[in-house]
């Protein structure tokens, strides 16, 4: 089964979601510590291996405890077409998980699958025991076994949790984790979680023929998806097209997706989003695919970016947005102008029908919606400012790094950062307390999506978790604070650049 899009009206707040086999509770925050014996070694020949005493134990009181199974089962995006998924209680996307920041919670993840698994919690900055990275934070969950991730859930925004074992994120399992202010900078009447993804109907692999390779190590470990887009915000992409992995532009590969969908649905059958004249309607957009980056545009209606990977921005107008895998977006929209109309989310790369949604006005005829016409003006990410800048990186960095990306060495489908891949990569060596500097370039064709474990970081003026690097001799600078102890992962959020090796670790010294 599939999820409907998710409502949410602030007057009638849903803190816990009954489905299935169990209460399901957003997760995130803070564990207490996060044990040294716990820690991998720093020999990066180890494989990155942890203690095998893989379950850490929290000295917090949980205030909810939730359990999420991860299972096998069908779903069908095309009416009376249905496929295998692996699914997190039944469902694609996952179910919606939503608690109020500083909550206590404790999730229970049940792994039956027929592979090792991971659950990580992209974008909250957890302890690093909690961070879900077979083989670097944790042992993967055994088949038949049982993880316990507490956390505290802090700071409040728009976040999501996925699989970081494998290829087992292009087998469907992720889905949407909402931690609620306290108090929202913007107003608004009634909200909807919207989740962008790409369906692959057959068993996920490497261009060169690679499966998913199970849990192992990261350097078998998912991620996130997105290739590429234009202009300010990045750069050139790939293409796909019919069965497998695909040469696409530029040197890359795409898989040949049968479709992209908008919370589990292909375009065939969108989510309608029904709304009311007058409201103001809070649109929290997820990039969850493996390999796609999306153009979303609105038809009759403007976007007031009102937040960026979870973290709150100065509202800035726009017609449309950009954004890579891993990447979030909170927008709102005003309920002006009512009929029926079209929220599109077309691929940079790949020639797949648009996802869609219809954005419907309660009481008004539903007639034939009305298409999105023009991108209009898109949002860039100089125009993102963030509400509360990081502190502590103000002035000379501590320390500066300087990573290439670029395809890796050899005739194997391979991705590097500085000629390395991983898991066979040198650690990054960074100090509590550091402001530390990253100035990433990137000598590939395609852009990269690239993702912070257990931090946020400044570009520019915005606080983020994921930026997208532009192709073709692009370059980013990102500034963060080194105040998370523990080995974290740096990587490329396209899963398969992922999986062929475009990661490095940050690690504490």
């Amino acid at each position: 089964m599939t999820n409907p899009p998710t409502s949410f009206d602030p007057s009638r707040r849903r803190v816990l979601l009954s489905l299935g086999s169990g209460t399901i509770a957003a997760l995130a925050g803070c564990l207490s510590g996060g044990s040294s014996s716990e820690q991998p070694s720093s020999n990066a020949s180890d494989q990155r291996s942890p203690s095998p005493s893989a379950q850490p134990t929290s000295t917090l009181s949980p205030d909810e405890r939730v359990r999420l199974p991860a299972t096998t089962g069908q779903v069908a995006p095309v009416s009376g077409r249905s496929r295998e998924a692996w699914l997190y209680d039944g469902t694609v996307p996952g179910p919606e998980l939503r608690v109020k920041e500083g909550e206590v919670l404790r999730a229970t993840v049940a792994n039956e699958l027929p592979e090792r698994t991971t659950v990580h919690w992209h974008g909250v900055p957890v302890p690093n025991a909690m961070d879900g990275v077979p083989g670097l934070t944790q042992q993967p969950i055994e088949p038949g076994s049982t993880f316990e991730y507490t956390f505290r859930a802090k700071p409040p925004g728009t976040y999501f949790y996925h699989s970081h074992a494998g290829l087992q994120l292009d087998r469907g399992l992720m889905g949407p984790l909402v931690i609620e202010e306290d108090d929202p900078h913007v107003a608004y009447d009634r909200e909807y979680t919207l989740v962008f993804d790409d369906y692959l109907p057959g068993e996920p692999q490497l261009p060169d023929g690679r499966d998913s390779g199970g849990a192992g190590g990261t350097g078998n470990g998912g991620g996130m998806g997105g290739n590429g887009m234009g202009g300010g915000m990045g750069g050139s992409g790939t293409s796909g097209g019919e069965g497998g992995m695909n040469g696409g532009m530029m040197g890359d590969s795409r898989p040949s997706y049968a479709g992209l969908l908008l919370n589990g649905r292909l375009p065939s059958d969108p989510p309608t989003l029904s709304v009311s004249e007058g409201e103001r309607v809070r649109l929290r957009c997820i990039n969850a695919a493996s390999a796609t980056t999306f153009r979303v545009a609105l038809a009759g209606h403007e976007f007031r970016i009102s937040h960026a990977d979870g973290r709150p921005v100065e509202p800035v107008r726009a017609d449309s947005f950009i954004f890579g895998a891993g990447e979030r977006y909170d927008a709102i929209v005003a309920a002006d102008s009512p009929s029926t109309w079209e929220l599109r989310a077309a691929p940079i790369d790949g020639d797949e029908p648009p996802a869609k949604a219809l954005l419907a006005y309660e009481g008004v005829s539903n007639g034939t919606p009305t298409p999105v016409q023009s991108i209009g003006r898109r949002l860039e990410y100089a125009e993102l400012n963030a509400l509360t800048p990081i502190e502590g990186i103000d002035g000379r960095p501590d320390r500066t790094f300087d990573p290439t990306l670029s395809r890796g060495g050899g005739r194997s489908y391979s991705w590097a950062i500085d000629g390395q891949t991983y898991p066979d990569a040198d650690p990054l060596a960074i100090s509590r307390g550091e402001h530390v500097r990253v100035r990433l370039a990137n000598r590939s064709p395609v852009s990269h999506p690239m993702h912070l474990h257990g931090h946020f970081f400044q570009v520019g003026d915005a606080v983020k978790d994921t930026v997208l690097v532009p192709g073709r001799m692009g370059e980013v600078t990102f500034d963060f604070l080194a105040d998370n102890p523990g080995e974290w992962l740096f990587h490329c959020h396209n899963l398969y650049h992922l999986h062929a090796g475009m990661a490095r670790v940050f690690e504490y010294r």
